[in-house]
């Protein structure tokens, strides 16, 4: 018992340091803010930012404290109901599309919350029993990453609110990239044949990475690096908003009902296109990566291109040998993709940037089992009516990503860092 309490007791400061140091990131991606900011909805798919800090907060609450703190009461009995997002088991919650209502609880009473929170969280990893710490061990982790994925939403949700303000304000002046010429496209060939994807158990991954499996794979090519903005305009000026051929039939009616004529937060002053950003309007660069758009755009793009998106699969074996912590991401800072660097030999921009739209729906693995309980609703329930992206953005944290990764979204959404990565049939010469 000894050797298994100093095991433990091993573990338990990094784990605390790793929660402190996430919670900490959280409260600084909202410095920037004014008080206005923090009750902002714009739309119905994205939620303000107090609400963010609150969720997050309650989700240790809910899934650590509630269970392993013996006698442990809850901060506001109605907080269950205010910040609970989609757990049905859990009981009822407040609709996503009214989140921007909740005057109340108050900006300062939801810091308070957190501080309260974080730091009985805190004694929790310090005092818990070693027979019950592997456990909570496992629940804090997946809370960590579940605030390292709501800190993306974070960003993207705030960059949404403000973009609908005539004054265009800025969340955050970012450094300027130096100026490059668009990196030439190369091709990278994949011989295919049958390889295993999904997590395979070591560090942390969430439950729709499992199982690993086995998959067949056709010869296949991959760009070298993303589509940029000077490419997908070319799209644009060859009526490719115009040209129905080009469209899923659910993408055509799409375009119709919204009259999407570029991708999110461009905007055409006197013929030349500009672009919202986390620091205000800037001119579209053409040699950055394109950005916002949906799933279906990114499909009629492929289509124009006489290419199609990568799949799911061709992705994660191109992507396994590589590190996800070399790309631009959240701590870079630049809040915004970056131009591919000059042409290597190999694949450029696999993470960081923007998140990848696949031609893959989101499904279950073969085998596939959701956690139980409540946790069981955190992926398996959306498992219809979305693609998976691949790679991360510009605003993912670093150490939340990896290849197995499984992004979800329906492919109307356009508000997250999404882009395009072309491929085709290896025999398409």
């Amino acid at each position: 018992m000894k050797d298994a309490a100093n095991a433990s007791d091993d573990q338990r400061k990094p784990l605390k340091e790793h929660f402190r140091q996430v919670r900490e990131t959280t409260e600084r991606l909202a410095q920037p803010l004014v008080i206005e900011d923090y009750g902002l909805q714009a739309m119905g798919d994205v939620s303000p930012p107090k609400w963010h800090l609150a969720h997050t907060t309650w989700f240790f609450e809910t899934f650590v404290l509630l269970p392993y703190m013996p006698g442990y009461r809850v901060f506001h009995p109605e907080f269950a109901r205010l910040f609970n997002s989609y757990y049905e088991t859990l009981g009822k919650f407040w609709p996503r599309p009214l989140r921007g209502l909740l005057s109340r609880p108050t900006v300062e009473e939801v810091y308070r919350y957190r501080q309260v929170i974080t730091e009985a969280v805190e004694r929790l990893i310090d005092q818990a029993d070693v027979a019950v710490f592997p456990r909570l061990d496992d629940i804090v982790v997946l809370g960590i990453h579940h605030e390292q994925q709501h800190q993306e939403l974070f960003m993207t949700d705030i960059k949404y609110n403000l973009s609908i303000n005539p004054l265009k304000p800025a969340y955050l002046p970012h450094r300027e990239s130096e100026p490059r010429q668009t990196a030439t496209a190369e091709w990278s060939s994949f011989p295919g044949g049958l390889v295993e994807i999904g997590h395979n158990g070591e560090g942390f991954g969430f439950d729709n990475e499992l199982p690993r499996h086995r998959q067949w794979l056709d010869p296949f090519r991959m760009q070298d690096r993303l589509v940029t903005n000077g490419e997908f305009l070319a799209f644009m000026q060859d009526q490719g908003y115009h040209t129905p051929t080009l469209w899923l039939s659910l993408g055509w009616a799409q375009i119709q009902k919204e009259h999407w004529e570029a991708p999110l937060y461009w905007e055409n002053h006197d013929g030349q296109w500009f672009r919202y950003t986390l620091a205000g309007m800037k001119p579209v660069v053409l040699e950055e990566p394109v950005c916002h758009i949906s799933y279906f755009e990114a499909d009629a793009y492929a289509r124009w291109a006489q290419k199609r998106l990568v799949r799911e699969a061709e992705w994660e074996i191109a992507a396994w040998d590589r590190d996800p912590e070399r790309g631009n991401f959240l701590e870079e800072g630049w809040l915004d993709p970056k131009p591919a660097e000059p042409q290597t030999g190999e694949l450029r921009q696999m993470f960081g940037d923007v998140w990848e739209w696949t031609e893959s729906a989101y499904t279950p693995y073969p085998g596939y089992r959701p956690q139980e309980g409540a946790l069981g609703e955190y992926n398996g329930k959306f498992m219809s009516g979305q693609q998976v992206l691949k790679g991360g953005s510009t605003v993912t944290p670093k150490n939340h990503i990896r290849a197995t990764y499984r992004n979800f979204f329906p492919p109307e959404a356009r508000w997250q860092f999404s882009g395009i990565r072309l491929a085709e049939d290896a025999s398409h010469e």
